[in-house]
């Protein structure tokens, strides 16, 4: 696979002629090698249920700063390891993450890098029919110094996402760019696509299917939307605008499960499990004090306020996928949300989780 990845991304395109567009004639060849070095490889959480622990992300500072898809990759915060176009290894933490857009920003340990990368002031608009490179590092076709896969695509269409993750809506905000290619392949997720100058015009979204055909979806968010987002976030400036950020009241909660979490006393508290009442839900789905939440939905997890908003957004009756770390693994739990009549009063010897 390593041999088709190079071929594709040095021999293939070769054979195109050169692209004319507003005076520019750049080969599809030269902007495959000017494109290359500014693509990560992220390694770090997953292999449960088929989960691919390994993504794809790139540069957006010539400190090191990556941007990616938010996914349950980066559950191995602080430990995500990102490979470099040349080999070349870093220790990554996760900075910030905006669940409604699907970002995530990651800072390197060192800082005395000076890498080629991708200046989110620059990004450019894309429009449909326009023709595109996607760099990605689907099915872990590179591990080191190997190049990413590269596939040609068009943009077919500019419209607004509508597709899940597992039983739930996806809550990607606007629209995103519809491809002719397969690129929502394991790996690809946070893989960025470029036009024919080397602009940067969208980043592969994680996988998700249409809600009417049960398909997976090839699509990209629109870079142009994105630049300021990744820049306060990689200047520790960013405050979410999705529901994450936002108190929301009326839909289920983890006391409506019958579980209490830890205090939520900074931004980003692990959802850590302090207490199962017996007989709820949580009981029977098998929860236990002592476990950290991790996914929901096949969604990450980051903290208590981004559990909540998942879970808020649920549907009441219908039941919720967990998958919880305890004692070094990683445990799948399929837990029920009570119906609309249960959740108005929490059970009285279980408080609600506490701020």
């Amino acid at each position: 696979m390593i041999v088709a990845a190079t071929l594709l991304a040095c021999g293939l395109f070769a054979e195109d002629p050169a692209i004319e567009d507003a005076g520019v004639a750049t080969s599809a060849r030269a902007v495959t090698a000017e494109t290359l070095p500014k693509v990560v490889k992220i390694f770090g959480a997953g292999g449960l249920r088929g989960l691919p622990a390994y993504g794809t992300g790139f540069l957006i500072s010539p400190r090191g700063h990556v941007a990616t898809a938010w996914n349950h990759v980066l559950d191995a915060d602080p430990n995500i390891l990102v490979v470099l176009d040349d080999g070349r290894r870093l220790t990554c933490k996760l900075l910030a993450a905006d669940p409604s857009r699907g970002l995530a920003v990651l800072e390197p340990e060192r800082d005395d890098l000076d890498l080629p990368h991708f200046d989110p002031a620059t990004f450019a608009p894309a429009e449909a029919g326009a023709r595109v490179l996607a760099f990605s590092n689907s099915y872990k076709v590179a591990g080191g110094d190997e190049p990413v896969a590269v596939q040609r695509a068009v943009i077919s269409a500019v419209a607004e996402l509508d597709a899940r993750r597992g039983r739930n809506a996806a809550g990607i905000a606007g629209p995103v760019l519809i491809l002719d290619a397969p690129t929502n392949n394991p790996g690809s997720a946070g893989g960025p696509i470029v036009d024919r100058r080397g602009s940067l015009v969208g980043i592969i979204g994680r996988e998700l299917k249409n809600d009417a055909t049960n398909v997976f979806v090839n699509y990209a968010l629109p870079a142009e939307k994105i630049g300021e987002t990744l820049t306060a976030m990689m200047e520790d400036d960013f405050v979410a605008t999705s529901s994450a950020s936002i108190a929301l009241s009326g839909g289920p909660q983890p006391a409506d499960l019958g579980a209490l979490l830890v205090p939520d006393v900074v931004r980003r508290t692990p959802a850590y499990v302090e207490l199962v009442q017996p007989d709820s839900p949580a009981a029977a789905a098998g929860l236990r004090a002592g476990d950290l939440i991790v996914l929901i939905d096949g969604e990450l997890v980051p903290s208590i306020r981004l559990l909540r908003s998942r879970l808020a957004a649920v549907e009441p009756g219908e039941p919720v996928d967990l998958v919880v770390r305890r004692d070094g693994e990683l445990v799948p739990l399929t837990v029920a949300v009570p119906e609309v009549e249960d959740l108005r009063d929490p059970p009285a010897e279980l408080p609600r989780d506490r701020r």
